[in-house]
Order: structure tokens, then C-alpha cells, then sequence
């Protein structure tokens, strides 16, 4: 077992893509139906730097009819990933007026990770067409990493679940960003706060 535990908890829209992530990090497999989440937990050994780090991933619901429980999930965290899909702009947008905020004011000087899931949809003519119908298109890589930019972000990331495509990496980071914060605050200044 590990003597190193950190919690990793996942945020963004609902049907962006968290829990698929972390199905495909921690069991392998990509669901093909799609369940909305209300809390799960998963836990993942992860090997970074010659540390083995047991990493306790904390799914949450992004519906609005979860906003006043979802906070529950935060105290004791290390790491945050926020994540929107890249077939969804809208999910980007609500990134800054809604999830930074969310996660500053429970989780202040916390290390966050924006992640850009569901990268294999950004070259798909279906979603390229309904996107069109709207007036909107895939989100670029170069609009994720300057709303990364914009808010603070660790890093930026973009992966694929169902190719499994930069998914490790993604927890790799995050263990990594999340042994920077010691006993749940990254400096003198961070705390997380349960109100």
C-alpha cells in the first residue's frame, strides 16, 4: 500500500467527460452508456517520480441540481481538474462563469488542471455540422490553453477516454501537481473550506 495518499477531485459540465476519464484511468475500460453521475469514488495507484502515490479520484455531478451538495466533495482535496469537452464550447464558457469560482471559493490556492476532454470529436464532421447549426465550432486547443491562462490553471491538458489518449498523462500531472500541496493547502495563504 502506499504511504503517499492524495485526493484528486473532478469537476465541469454534465456529459463532459469526468467520469469517463476516470473509468478509463482507473478500470481500463471505456462505458458506452452514458449514466449521469451523481458521486462516485475510485482509487488509482499512480507512479510519478519514483513515488508511488495511492490517488483517491473524487467524481462529482456537474447538473445544477447537485450545486449545493457538490461542495461536500471538496475539503481534504489536493488536486482539482476541471474539465469541459471540446465538442461543447459552452462547456468552456461555463468554465470561468461558473467552476473557477466554484473551486476558488471551497478550494483556494489549489493546485487546478483544466482538461479539454473528448479531443477525437474535434475533427468529427457530425459534431463540426451541429456545431455549424448553432454558430459555434470544436474548441481549439489554443482556446483551451489561454482559458488555462486566464484562470490560473497549473497546466492545461486534452485528452481522448475513448481513444485512451493522454489520459495518464492527465493523472500523472495532477498526482504530481497534488504533491505540491501539503496536508490540503499549497501554501501559508490555501486553505480548502467547507461552508
Amino acid at each position: 500500500m502506499s504511504e503517499i495518499r492524495r485526493k484528486l477531485v473532478i469537476v465541469g459540465d454534465g456529459a463532459c467527460g469526468k467520469t469517463c476519464l476516470l473509468i478509463v484511468f482507473s478500470k481500463g475500460t471505456f462505458p458506452e452508456v452514458y449514466v449521469p453521475t451523481v458521486f462516485e469514488n475510485y482509487v488509482a495507484d499512480v507512479e510519478v517520480d519514483g513515488k508511488h502515490v495511492e490517488l483517491a479520484l473524487w467524481d462529482t455531478a456537474g447538473q445544477e441540481d447537485y450545486d449545493r451538495l457538490r461542495p461536500l466533495s471538496y475539503p481534504d482535496s489536493h488536486v482539482i481538474l476541471i474539465c469541459f469537452s471540446v465538442d461543447s464550447p459552452d462547456s468552456l464558457d461555463n468554465v470561468t462563469s461558473k467552476w473557477v469560482s466554484e473551486v476558488y471559493h471551497f478550494c483556494a490556492g489549489l493546485p487546478i488542471i483544466l482538461v479539454g476532454c473528448k479531443k477525437d470529436l474535434r475533427n468529427n464532421s457530425a459534431v463540426i455540422e451541429e456545431l455549424k447549426k448553432v454558430h459555434q465550432k470544436p474548441v481549439t486547443y489554443e482556446e483551451g490553453k489561454a482559458v488555462a491562462d486566464q484562470i490560473g490553471a497549473y497546466t492545461y491538458m486534452e485528452c481522448s477516454a475513448r481513444e485512451r489518449d493522454g489520459v495518464n498523462e492527465v493523472f500523472e500531472c495532477a498526482t504530481r501537481a497534488a504533491l505540491t500541496v501539503r496536508g490540503g493547502k499549497r501554501n501559508k495563504k490555501s486553505t480548502c473550506i467547507l461552508l
